[in-house]
């Protein structure tokens, strides 16, 4: 397996893993919303292993590895880059509460293009393991994005 593929694996990890840091910033942040946070938190850590579990499939990777990173090293290095911005940022100044909930659906809804949803399309007829967990990530991605667009609406939190 092409080495470029690897790293761009683990720089795929690591923004798995800030968003699950940015989450749990949030969850210390804002108690009422401790719950929420808390679990997709933990939804982040998750998608971060089944993304290190690609290295189980290297066979499965090169075969796809042309059509399946969408993003490009420099991509998914200024999205990591963003990502550390904005938990320094918060970290420093806590958001309001809208400003939380706004980003983490920004993060979310731009998310769906660090999984690589043309190689998804493409082998939409494929049962590999490497297309499932791909699969796994879209479609948890999606759902982060429309639970948290009900959670602000049901709490009466303005989408921007």
């Amino acid at each position: 397996m092409k080495e470029e593929y690897l790293n761009m694996i683990e720089e795929s990890i690591r923004i798995e893993l800030q968003v699950s840091e940015l989450y749990l910033l949030f969850f210390n942040c804002f108690p009422l919303d401790k719950g929420f946070w808390w679990k997709i938190a933990l939804e982040e850590k998750n998608h971060a292993a089944l993304i290190r579990s690609l290295g189980e499939f290297p066979e499965q990777l090169e075969e796809f590895q042309e059509s399946l990173f969408s993003s490009s090293m420099i991509e998914l290095e200024k999205t990591n880059s963003m990502l550390r911005s904005l938990i320094e940022k918060f970290e420093a100044e806590p958001p309001d509460r809208e400003t939380a909930f706004n980003t983490a659906l920004e993060i979310e809804e731009s998310a769906g293009e660090l999984h690589y949803q043309g190689f998804i399309e493409d082998e939409k007829d494929s049962d590999m393991k490497i297309v499932q967990i791909f699969r796994k990530l879209n479609r948890e991605d999606k759902d982060h994005s429309v639970r948290i667009r009900s959670y602000m609406q049901k709490n009466s939190i303005q989408v921007k």
